[in-house]
């Protein structure tokens, strides 16, 4: 009996949005734009902090680097002028490797040589936009990057300058597609290299990809690419994470007796640790979550206001046909119940618009910039509870005001 009564309250409330087609439209919108962009933020916000994670497993783990520049870039004004920090040399990185001598520790020296190659086969060619890397036997742990198939760089490839590559997934399927390219050659710049090993896909990060590019010996590269401006990067892995902080402390101290840096003056390159990234990209969701949830809260409240204003205005339409049920029998929990049940399907309708359009804003986004995108099912759940919530405080007091209408009275109504 209660579940034919539910059933014909549901029909009942169907029939009534019919009749109030566009305010019902227009307020299903009003809370969709809420729900929205909470959805949308929120999964934008997931999105970027998956590519960030996913940054901070590509560098490796206890890992810091010593680069150029440090990568926070403060905005100066126009009186200031940017400090330059001068290139780290070939010779500052060899002879960091030289006298850097912290136990537990491996230095990985590269460089890139160009963002721009043409890498062929003997039939085959790629588009000039592959990234070419110089780099030591510790890159790859250092980087944190897997090997998929034969093996990366050892000892005597780098020091007997071995004319041998690794090169990213996206090369494998452009130059051999189903062959095993292990043991083939490739051309870079004319030079020949055989090919000891290909990576796993990584992907592309902020706009670029990472499984488009060939790492050969650094002494190979160098005599490749000879300008005298190339910066070259070090990176430090420590194996045991407790010592991290002072293997960091030592090579800052060694890296500032090469640069002649005295005591007083400040460092003239930067230092970046592997969960740096991390915790940045923590301190930015925090705040892109609150301007999410002040967003969608300003814009639901709207929206609860104008559910609430339709309900009302509803009743009072609708007050001589709350009078006729009553005369039949109709109880006023049954009024009640019926009324609620308008204002539940009118914002759950909202809620399904604004989850479908704020999926579709956050995958969207993770488009355009190259962010890694999982739906948002963290968002999708709170979405579904504030449209319950809306339909409770939006519904409740018309329910109530419906269900108390006088059946003498609201039949006197015209």
């Amino acid at each position: 009996m209660k579940i034919s009564l539910f059933k014909e309250n549901v029909k009942i409330a169907l029939g009534s949005i019919k009749g109030q087609l566009l305010r019902t439209i227009l307020t299903v919108i009003i809370i969709g734009i809420g729900i929205m962009a909470l959805v949308g933020i929120l999964s934008g916000v997931g999105a970027l902090e998956n590519t960030i994670a996913g940054n901070f497993s590509s560098m490796g783990a206890n890992t810091f680097n010593i680069q150029r520049y440090e990568f926070r870039t403060q905005r100066q004004s126009g009186r200031e002028r940017q400090k330059v920090n001068p290139v780290i040399t070939y010779r500052n990185v060899k002879d960091f490797e030289e006298k850097y001598d912290f136990p537990f520790t491996k230095t990985s020296i590269s460089f890139t040589g160009t963002f721009a190659a043409e890498v062929k086969t003997d039939d085959k060619k790629t588009d000039p936009e592959v990234r070419v890397l110089g780099a030591n036997e510790h890159f790859l742990e250092n980087s944190g990057l897997e090997i998929e198939d034969g093996r990366g760089f050892n000892v005597f490839d780098v020091t007997n300058n071995n004319s041998v590559c690794v090169i990213g997934a996206d090369l494998v399927k452009a130059l051999f597609k189903d062959e095993n390219p292990i043991g083939k050659e490739i051309s870079v710049r004319g030079s020949k290299f055989k090919v000891i090993g290909h990576l796993k896909a990584k992907g592309a990060t902020f706009g670029n990809n990472e499984d488009l590019r060939v790492i050969i010996p650094i002494q190979k590269a160098r005599s490749i690419f000879t300008s005298p401006f190339i910066n070259y990067a070090l990176s430090i892995k420590v194996d045991k994470k407790d010592m991290l902080e002072g293997a960091q402390d030592d090579a800052i101290q060694t890296f500032r007796n090469i640069r002649g840096l005295n005591p007083i003056e400040e460092n003239n390159f930067g230092i970046e640790r592997s969960d740096d990234l991390l915790n940045r990209g923590a301190d930015i969701s925090e705040y892109l979550y609150l301007a999410a949830w002040i967003i969608s809260i300003v814009t639901i409240f709207g929206s609860t206001i104008a559910l609430m204003n339709i309900m009302l205005v509803s009743v009072s339409e609708r007050t001589r046909e709350i009078g006729v049920r009553k005369a039949l029998g109709a109880k006023s929990r049954t009024i009640a119940v019926q009324f609620f049940m308008e204002t539940l399907t009118i914002s759950v309708m909202g809620a399904a618009l604004g989850i479908f359009l704020g999926v579709l804003i956050g995958w969207g986004l993770s488009s355009v910039f190259d962010l890694i995108f999982t739906f948002p099912f963290f968002a999708m759940t709170w979405a579904i509870i504030i449209s319950f919530i809306v339909a409770i405080i939006s519904g409740v007091y018309p329910a109530s005001k419906a269900s108390k209408l006088d059946p003498v009275e609201s039949l006197r109504y015209e």
